[in-house]
């Protein structure tokens, strides 16, 4: 019992309230060394209704000593323990780097991960801002006198003989804006990105599989079933997966009556608080699979389309300048904050991946992936029509 207390304490977010999604307040990290002995990975799960995704942090070796930590996660004991090893190998962590002003589940984590490490300075996007108060950085836990904006001239920065970046935004969104910090590390030939680009894997990620009840859940073909404790089952799990976080609801998936729903609750094969009380409002079609092959694209790197449908479309312009300036860097491999990593990637085809902007462009001529899309974009012209969310540009 006492060691089973002291690994639910390493797990410990005790701030999980103020983004209250799953796991809550148990957050287990997992360490990937992406290039030896110079760049890894921090993951841990953020989801809704076990729709669960890995988010990711980067740290980064610096070439004069100590370390860089882009998009930070939840600082548990595990996550601190594993960073201060490193920390003791290759020096302090000397900068974080806040990529975004949107996403709040990147942002929430930043100021607890500051006073953690209290040699470090943080370089924040800038054009902030929060809801439904626009608080000051430092209303929001980072350390007033080492937290700093981001300059739109890269070579102010202490860290620019290494590192170069380009901010996208601010693009308005009515309510709020959208921004993300693309940086580039020279010497490895990464391009570090947040939300715009990302890869979906066949296989689930090795942080989900740490505790793969979201995937048993979503691999269920109805109330009824129990699934088998395997990995072909982990694989159709992870793939509705994919489909529930980058579609919302794909045109493969229906929601029965919710009378039936009740009805199948009541004779469901588990009952339990963790299974909803047996309650599986879905109802995949047969062709799932053939959904989730087009989305995933081979692995080639792709914008989600909630980004493509719901933000970028907001600024073609902007969007495309930035993509642009961003391919003029010569990397071979991309870590984004979610889905695959590292994403094997020429400029080239991270250009390619904001085809959808431009007029006549083929890269979405899909019929099943436009088939997809058609919940997102219902969305959208809800949105707009309520006024919440300004009409979508023209494409260049």
């Amino acid at each position: 019992m006492q060691q089973q207390n002291k690994t639910f304490k390493d797990w410990l977010w005790p701030f999980w309230p103020v983004v209250p999604i799953y796991p809550y307040s148990q957050r287990r990290t997992l360490r990937q060394e992406i290039i030896s002995n110079t760049i890894w990975t921090f993951e841990q799960l953020q989801g809704i209704f076990y729709v669960v995704v890995p988010i990711r942090m980067t740290v980064i070796k610096l070439a004069q000593g100590g370390l860089l930590v882009y998009a930070p996660v939840a600082p548990t004991d595990e996550c601190i323990r594993l960073v201060n090893e490193l920390v003791e190998q290759h020096g302090d962590i000397k900068y974080i780097i806040l990529p975004t002003i949107s996403a709040v589940e990147h942002k929430v984590f930043v100021g607890p991960f500051a006073y953690r490490f209290p040699k470090a300075q943080v370089y924040a996007s800038p054009y902030h801002w929060s809801f439904p108060l626009n608080l000051p950085l430092s209303w929001l836990g980072f350390p007033p006198d080492r937290t700093y904006i981001l300059p739109k001239d890269s070579s102010q920065v202490p860290f620019a003989d290494e590192f170069d970046y380009r901010i996208l935004g601010p693009i308005d969104l009515g309510p709020g804006r959208f921004a993300e910090v693309a940086l580039f590390h020279k010497q490895s030939q990464t391009l570090l990105l947040t939300d715009t680009i990302v890869s979906v894997p066949t296989e689930p990620p090795a942080i989900i599989r740490l505790d793969p009840y979201p995937l048993l859940f979503h691999a269920k073909d109805s109330a009824f079933d129990l699934m088998p404790d395997n990995l072909e089952t982990y694989r159709k799990g992870w793939q509705r997966i994919c489909l529930f976080a980058l579609y919302f609801r794909s045109s493969v998936l229906e929601v029965p009556p919710w009378g039936q729903v009740f009805r199948n609750a009541l004779k469901a094969a588990e009952k339990s608080k963790k299974a909803y009380f047996g309650l599986f409002p879905f109802q995949w079609r047969d062709n799932w699979p053939q959904s989730f092959a087009a989305l995933r694209r081979n692995g080639e790197p792709f914008v989600a389309p909630i980004l493509q449908n719901l933000i970028l479309n907001r600024a073609p312009q902007e969007t495309l300048a930035w993509a642009d300036q961003v391919a003029q860097w010569n990397f071979r491999q991309i870590i984004p904050c979610h889905f695959d990593v590292p994403i094997p990637a020429t400029p080239k085809q991270f250009r390619q991946a904001f085809n959808f902007l431009e007029k006549d462009s083929a890269s979405n001529n899909n019929f099943i992936v436009i088939k997809d899309q058609e919940f997102i974009n219902d969305l959208e012209m809800k949105l707009e029509k309520a006024w919440l969310l300004p009409p979508a540009q023209p494409k260049i």
